[in-house]
């Protein structure tokens, strides 16, 4: 009788061992799809004349306490979720009324938490924006400015691609100064100058480093407001006219107005 326990004993001890093998190589086997949560902060503003529909993975984002799908001008939202394994999300902003898809971005679990920033206008959406850091003023009374071209030959199809400069004077022609390399992706070189009255300025787009116009045999020039102890993002807007021909270039789009920058 003796021996018959012992060997009942040793015979469930056995199975316990092979049982605890057998859930170990099943974890193993099936535990590689690892379950994450995961976090999009979205924030952005759309001067777009329709609504924008943000989705994810093809589903509506519901936005706001009234938990509408779409969106004008300002939107922020903390979207949350969970990926599973190395399941992607696929974030696309759609125009709700013509249903053009205007931008998609894609996100995994590489980064758990991660933010989606931009601007939006008919011709320009800017990627981003929240990270951008407008001038850092040295001291008290001046003013500052950083500029950024997306419509660079969007109408007056000049062909050049190089980077711009732009030249500052008062209106009595006194040079405030030369901001250099304005593109149509990145924002130029900070500069800055103290305020005076009146405060209108004129500033002149020539090619890097030359005093020759991007358009050829026109001289583009811009007005601009100076504020005092403000440091503003600029985007530069070829502007066209009733013929939808080039006409110009306005200076009067301010990020700073959109968006507070930390």
């Amino acid at each position: 009788m003796k021996n018959i326990l012992t060997r009942v004993l040793i015979f469930s001890i056995s199975l316990a061992f092979f049982a605890s093998c057998a859930n170990d190589d099943l974890t193993s086997l099936y535990g590689n799809e690892k379950n994450q949560p995961g976090k999009v902060v979205i924030i952005g503003y759309s001067a777009l004349n329709d609504s924008i529909q943000i989705t994810v993975n093809g589903k509506p984002v519901e936005i706001g306490k009234e938990k509408r799908t779409a969106f004008v001008k300002k939107v922020e939202k903390d979207y949350e979720f969970v990926y599973h394994g190395d399941e992607e999300k696929v974030f696309e902003f759609t125009n709700k009324t013509t249903k053009e898809l205007l931008r998609t971005y894609h996100f995994s679990a590489k980064k758990v938490k991660d933010t989606l920033s931009f601007f939006a206008k008919e011709n320009i959406w800017l990627d981003n924006v929240v990270s951008l850091k407008p001038g850092v003023l040295k001291q008290t009374g001046y003013n500052g400015y950083k500029f950024i071209f997306p419509t660079l030959n969007l109408y007056s199809k000049t062909g050049y691609n190089g980077k711009l400069d732009g030249i500052i004077r008062k209106l009595n022609g006194q040079l405030l100064g030369v901001v250099e390399n304005i593109s149509k992706d990145q924002y130029s070189a900070f500069i800055e100058f103290p305020f005076s009255s009146p405060p209108t300025i004129i500033m002149e787009l020539v090619k890097h480093g030359t005093t020759e116009s991007y358009v050829p045999g026109k001289k583009i020039t811009l007005n601009m407001t100076m504020s005092v102890n403000k440091s503003k993002l600029i985007i530069l807007e070829e502007k066209k006219d009733a013929n939808a021909a080039f006409s110009g270039v306005d200076g009067t789009l301010n990020l700073t107005d959109y968006f507070v920058f930390k």
